[in-house]
């Protein structure tokens, strides 16, 4: 028999509070024995951080560096609130192929032998996924986020603290929904889309707009760079990976027939139970088949223990 593989190095793109986060989620996975990580440091693009120790962890350089350390695997963790398609951005500009993507899991995470995970994810402390949960690549969850039955992220998605999906919730490509946040039944929430923290959403969110409040209303149009993000086109074949884009898939309002996400939530309804033209939730489809591209994408992981 051959020897077990060693332990993967590990880049993480990014120096900033998530990034930090997701640093001592690698060193607990890697002390519980549930990951196989030699965390090689954080590569960020501000000259200041260079040669600096951030929580022990070295800030090696540019994210440039990627390309010098091929065998390294590659964890993106930029964005915020302010401006969240900073990991999309950032993907397209490394242009890594599919298997260069980390997906890291903190150990107290539990995730079904049901759901799949994309690869590029961060599953911070106490995230929950309970059954058949499909989740696309380069998605953030934080600390105690609940995805319940037949959930669906799309990818680069960002999921603060706290956040609760009831069954069926469909979260578009990009979107960025705000600790505490509630978010009902058989609900969409738009690619690019911002919904504020504390907000109590009980009905679909269009692609591209800042909701907020209790319940949940329109507030604005998202940022500049949000609605950049909406009318980009497809990204080309070495960006989106192995997986290439999904069926249907070519632009924001993809989607918008039977089960899409501009679909009545009767007809998504119908759609999950197999009785509409859109991705029924039995096994069928890839996480993020709802959504515009499969940007960075490569195979699903199916979950119950975390790949390594």
């Amino acid at each position: 028999m051959s020897p077990p593989a060693g332990p993967r190095d590990l880049l993480i793109a990014g120096a900033g509070g998530f990034a930090r986060e997701t640093a001592q989620a690698v060193a607990d996975a890697v002390a519980a024995g549930t990951q196989s990580w030699r965390l090689l440091g954080h590569l960020d693009d501000d000259p200041a951080l260079h040669g600096r120790l951030l929580d022990g962890v070295p800030v090696l350089g540019g994210c440039e560096l990627v390309h010098e350390l091929p065998d390294a695997q590659v964890v993106l963790c930029v964005g915020s609130a302010r401006d969240h398609t900073g990991r999309t951005r950032l993907a397209r500009r490394l242009d890594l192929p599919a298997e260069r993507w980390a997906t890291v899991v903190h150990p107290s995470a539990s995730v079904s032998g049901t759901s799949e995970l994309g690869p590029g994810c961060v599953l911070l402390a106490q995230v929950v996924l309970t059954a058949a949960a499909r989740v696309g690549a380069h998605v953030a969850m934080m600390p105690h986020t609940v995805l319940t039955h037949d959930d669906e992220v799309a990818d680069f998605a960002t999921l603060a603290a706290g956040v609760r999906l009831a069954g069926g919730v469909r979260v578009g490509r990009g979107a960025y929904v705000g600790s505490g946040a509630l978010v009902r039944e058989f609900t969409t929430l738009g690619a690019w889309s911002l919904v504020g923290m504390g907000s109590v959403v009980l009905h679909d969110v269009p692609p591209g707009e800042v909701w907020a409040g209790s319940p949940a209303r329109r507030l604005r149009a998202a940022g500049t760079p949000e609605l950049a993000e909406l009318a980009e086109p497809a990204e080309p074949a070495a960006v989106r990976g192995a997986a290439g884009t999904d069926a249907g898939a070519g632009g924001p309002d993809a989607g918008a027939g039977a089960g899409g996400p501009g679909a009545s939530a009767p007809a998504r309804r119908a759609a999950r139970q197999g009785e509409g033209g859109g991705p029924a939730l039995g096994g069928r489809g890839r996480p993020g088949d709802h959504d515009e591209t499969a940007a960075g994408r490569g195979p699903a992981v199916r979950m119950g223990s975390p790949a390594t």
